[in-house]
């Protein structure tokens, strides 16, 4: 008896699963990217140090019973600054979260091993919407390992965008299906949900690629309605955006309403201004230059890679189908503005459209061309001569990983040194846009007290007589004893902030400062004096967490009543 040859789909079909595939493939790609830190060390980019000191310090306070921490404990040598109020969470959590579980010469490996992988599935489950399922997976692959995470992972050293990047490929596909350009099949209600949550994961990851990805997907739901004359898809783009700004307002709202209390115009300070950082700018500082250029080139080959798998996907070309066809004129559109924003012509879009100059650095776009790229780049691979695009890309970033590798900063003690700084009480260094108004936080002493006691008038000499017992000192608690004989002024370890509430003996006052710092100090009679002060919970923060809640129930709704919506992110 002959058996038949199996069925052509049958031929073609893998002993494993794509998508399990894309994973496997996309854990691969993300530990050969770390390779260098095991003989080398840690990539000490430039916001190595911020990150690592925000994942201790959060750990620190978890240990303290602290859930969601706001104040920080060891910033500013001891004093605090109100970081975790304006930094999303995502990222300093899952840092967190590392720093307890591993030793810490890992958690930054394991951090970028962890997120790139999650990039490549987010790719893969964007690309194989509009190509096959073994091109999605080089288009995955390219993702990876492109020179915008090539940049982060070794001379930026910016987890927060990093992480914020890899939901970028879910974003844009769930924005290309809400505007009924990813398939026929109309949107259903529930896909405005499906594209708020990706969204809101942005926003908790990094404000800039959050700015970038609002900018994004309002150009992108624009064209989409202007090509399609319809109303429908701006207003369902515009309902998606607002319910992916309310899922992420617990941090957003409190970050917007509290800036009136923070130098936070120093995140536009010197060296930071989009004018600045343009392609291939030069500046009076060489080393900003040298960096400047370094991400110029990554941006450059970016777009380079970009045009050219454009132009040989064909996607273009007369009988393509006309949804995948308007999909890809409208990957053209978005990838080609990006683009241009990173060129100085466009200054005067920086300079004018809200909040785009706290992007800082034009190069950034490079988080969308990457996406993109992945999707032009599996289109090609598609194509006759796949050998060659896949050739190419190699040629493309292993120079490119080899220069960027041998242009940054590598340590191992790196982290045990951030480590110590809490277990030795020294402490990191405070954030300029995060210190609070009045107060320079490089005036602040590196070896202050937690309590020391000062005369009534700063122009007395004697030294008051008192005692003073500090009973609890925690990040967001902290309670001290006075038992004076004269009156006296107590200077706590801590800046003044408005959301401390202070109480001396049950009643509620109002904290003085010294005169060089805003450090928080605290009068009091002769006597004995209990001194409380509390971190509490602002207004704004609960109307954050209040429309946090209200928008999650209306994703719930939204799915409850829209279950078809469930093959969202299967294959067509």
């Amino acid at each position: 008896m002959t058996i038949p040859p199996p069925a052509p789909a049958e031929q073609d079909r893998p002993p494993i699963p794509f998508w399990l595939l894309a994973l496997f493939v996309s854990l691969i790609l993300s530990v050969l990217l770390v390779l260098p830190f095991f003989w080398l060390g840690s990539a000490s980019g430039h916001d190595f140090e911020f990150h690592a000191a925000s994942w201790y310090d959060a750990a620190f306070q978890w240990k303290e019973g602290v859930v969601y921490p706001r104040w920080t404990a060891w910033t500013n040598h001891g004093f605090g600054e109100p970081r975790f109020i304006f930094y999303p969470p995502l990222s300093w959590m899952l840092g967190a979260t590392l720093t307890l579980l591993l030793p810490g010469i890992a958690v930054p490996v394991v951090f970028i091993v962890l997120t790139q992988t999650f990039a490549g599935l987010s790719a893969f489950a964007l690309i194989r919407r509009f190509t096959s399922d073994r091109a999605a997976l080089f288009g995955a692959a390219f993702y990876v390992i492109n020179p915008n995470a090539l940049l982060l992972t070794y001379i930026r050293s910016d987890f927060a965008e990093q992480l914020a990047c890899a939901f970028f490929p879910l974003l844009l596909l769930a924005a290309l299906r809400l505007a009924g350009l990813s398939d026929d099949r109309p949107p259903r209600p529930a896909h405005i949900a499906l594209f708020a949550i990706p969204f809101a994961a942005v926003w908790l990851s990094n404000a800039p690629a959050a700015v970038i990805a609002s900018y994004s997907m309002g150009l992108l739901f624009a064209w989409a309605a202007l090509v399609q004359r319809s109303l429908g898809i701006l207003v369902r783009g515009l309902s998606g955006l607002a319910l992916g700004v309310g899922l992420a307002a617990v941090y957003i709202v409190p970050a917007a309403y509290e800036q009136r209390w923070v130098n936070i115009g120093q995140a536009l300070s010197s060296g930071l201004l989009p004018s600045q950082n343009f392609l291939f700018t030069v500046t009076e500082d060489p080393e900003h230059t040298w960096f400047n250029w370094i991400a110029s080139d990554c941006a450059l080959a970016l777009m380079f890679f970009f045009a050219i798998t454009a132009l040989a996907s064909r996607r273009f070309a007369p009988g393509v189908d006309g949804r995948a066809r308007q999909s890809f004129v409208a990957l053209l559109v978005l990838g080609a503005c990006a683009s241009l924003l990173t060129l100085r012509i466009t200054l005067p879009l920086w300079t004018y459209l809200p909040k785009l100059r706290f992007v800082q650095f034009p190069w950034r776009w490079m988080s969308v061309i990457a996406v993109v790229s992945s999707c032009f780049f599996a289109a090609a691979l598609e194509k006759r001569r796949a050998a060659i695009w896949f050739t190419l890309f190699v040629l493309l970033s292993v120079p490119l990983a080899a220069f960027l590798v041998n242009e940054t900063w590598w340590d191992f003690d790196e982290m045990p040194t951030q480590q110590a700084a809490i277990r030795n009480g020294t402490g990191y260094e405070g954030t300029d846009e995060y210190d609070p108004k009045g107060d320079d936080h490089l005036d602040l002493p590196a070896d202050s007290p937690l309590a020391r006691l000062l005369p009534e008038n700063a122009a007395e000499t004697p030294h008051p007589r008192a005692q003073v017992e500090v009973r609890r000192w925690s990040t967001e608690r902290k309670d001290i004893r006075v038992d004076a004989r004269d009156s006296a002024r107590i200077a706590l370890r801590v800046l003044n902030y408005p959301a401390w509430r202070v109480e001396v003996n049950g009643r509620q006052v109002v904290p003085e400062r010294l005169d060089d710092v805003n450090q928080m100090v605290i009068p009091v009679a002769p006597g004995i004096s209990d001194i409380r002060v509390r971190f509490a919970r602002t207004p704004d923060q609960t109307a954050g967490m209040l429309l946090s809640l209200a928008s999650a129930l209306i994703v719930a709704t939204l799915f409850s009543v829209d279950l078809r919506a469930a093959p969202f992110f299967r294959a067509p």
